[in-house]
């Protein structure tokens, strides 16, 4: 079975770790050296590298395997889990210095899971330490807030982004279209793992190909997305996010159309009036009833500035 390029190409120590801030990468030396580390709140985008930074992390603090507990709250988040299978691991005495918990996606855990994960976080901070990452800070409860070291990881820009991405292309002797690679960075930015994961799924034959609706793998409907606005065929894009969006992504889709500016004019002037479109589309997000018809009301004031 051929190896995933997200794993292959995975940083695994702070040195091949790209840091967008030189203090970051100081503290974290920092850490490192010191052997310990606080509890810690990782947060930015979805696939910019903070369960990659957690697991740098715990493996050049040199942590026994035994004394590490994964969990992905996007699947495991009820109370139970908390009062069970966490707490269970951290009343027994770690075979090393410490303990660990890498609570990936913690902003799914519900506010009950979230206090009652606070009270295992207290009762054990002599031995034990947690690692949280999340994609929205501000759906963690303050009170872990005030627990936890906050480090905020920046995306890296799109030109960065895109320059990676060609990279292990190139590394894997993949001939590359630079169309068809710009629609899979529009499609998945800032998501690098998502968009890794969508170029090696097309590009098997040694050529990095469109991705085609009847694989399965690959049909995301942002990729489709996205030839639709290239193609200027802007009603059928808006339908299609319209439709295809689930209500927790509706927030990442405002983002997104900020991020690809350049799709609803080439003209500065223009984007200056589509970033105050897509800010007051968000805003409304919050307060209107019906999210879809409030995006599909903002794609239609975003296409007029063609």
């Amino acid at each position: 079975m051929q190896e995933l390029w997200t794993e292959k190409y995975r940083p695994d120590t702070v040195e091949n770790y790209v840091f967008r801030d030189q203090a970051q990468k100081e503290q974290v030396q920092s850490w490192i050296k010191g052997k310990t580390i606080p509890h810690l709140l990782f947060s930015g985008a979805p696939g910019i590298g903070k369960t990659t930074l957690a697991k740098i992390l715990i493996n050049e603090l040199d942590i026994d395997g035994y004394d590490v507990l994964e969990i992905n709250a996007s699947r495991e988040n009820s109370v139970d889990v908390i009062r069970e299978r966490i707490s269970n691991f951290v009343a027994t005495m770690p075979f090393g210095e410490l303990k660990i918990v890498l609570l990936d996606e913690a902003d799914y855990i519900s506010p009950n899971g979230q206090a009652a994960l606070r009270g295992v976080m207290e009762q054990y901070h002599t031995t034990a330490r947690f690692i949280l990452t999340c994609n929205y800070p501000n759906r963690v409860i303050p009170a872990l807030h005030s627990r936890c070291q906050g480090f905020h990881i920046e995306r890296i820009d799109q030109t960065e982004f895109t320059a990676r991405v060609a990279k292990i292309l190139v590394d894997e002797q993949v001939e590359i279209d630079i169309d068809t690679l710009d629609t899979f960075v529009k499609a998945t930015y800032p998501d690098l793992r998502k968009c890794i994961n969508l170029v090696q799924m097309n590009s098997t034959s040694g050529k990095l190909m469109p991705p085609q609706k009847s694989d399965t793998g690959s049909a995301d409907y942002k990729i489709d997305m996205v030839e639709l606005f290239k193609a200027g065929k802007i009603i059928e894009a808006r339908k299609l996010i319209c439709s295809q969006a689930r209500p927790e992504e509706m927030e990442d889709i405002y983002r997104w159309m900020y991020d690809n500016l350049t799709i609803w004019s080439a003209d500065e002037e223009k984007q200056d009036k589509a970033v105050l479109i897509i800010k007051k589309g968000l805003v409304d997000h919050s307060f209107v009833a019906d999210p879809e018809i409030n995006l599909a009301a903002c794609l239609i004031q975003l296409a007029k500035l063609k």
